[in-house]
């Protein structure tokens, strides 16, 4: 993806991140027990990074293909109130989110894994991807992180956003 301006630049007009779930938030490992219960599991660095981000007054939503009630139990944890799952089209969440809160292309980031985040991610003002994405997905992404979803990426995001925003 061509840079025409820097990762400073476009961090400092950031006003809502978006977020993926499976592969972003989590390890994109899917646990089910016998007793057919799912099972994710949340980095809870990339949980305070959410927190302190939406204190500074981001907006953080979350868009994700497929549904479970985890999502839902760990935004209200977390207080993401836009959370949109079971999306085929992540774009059409993604142009609702921004006419809502009547925001341009430049001043939402988000964070992808897989092709499902495509669309969005050549939208957006910044986009990134956890080092564990696809090598697609990396090849398009204004940022790579240095750690995998699940596992810090997500707060290494924010940490990078907040930076470039003092």
């Amino acid at each position: 993806m061509p840079r025409k301006q820097s990762i400073s630049s476009r961090l400092h007009k950031i006003k809502f991140l978006l977020l993926d779930v499976d592969g972003v938030m989590t390890d994109g490992g899917v646990y089910l027990s016998n007793s057919g219960d799912e099972f994710k599991k949340f980095n809870i660095q990339d949980g305070y990074g959410i927190v302190k981000i939406q204190r500074t007054g981001i907006k953080v939503g979350i868009i994700t293909g497929r549904v479970s009630s985890i999502v839902t139990r760990r935004a209200e944890e977390l207080g993401i109130t836009e959370v949109h799952q079971n999306l085929e089209n992540k774009l059409e969440a993604y142009e609702h989110l921004k006419a809502k809160w009547n925001l341009s292309d430049t001043e939402i980031a988000y964070i992808g894994d897989d092709e499902f985040d495509l669309p969005v991610l050549k939208c957006v003002g910044f986009s990134a991807a956890p080092s564990d994405a696809i090598p697609s997905v990396k090849k398009r992404v204004h940022f790579v992180c240095t750690r995998s979803g699940g596992n810090g990426a997500v707060r290494e995001v924010i940490d990078l956003i907040l930076q470039n925003q003092k």
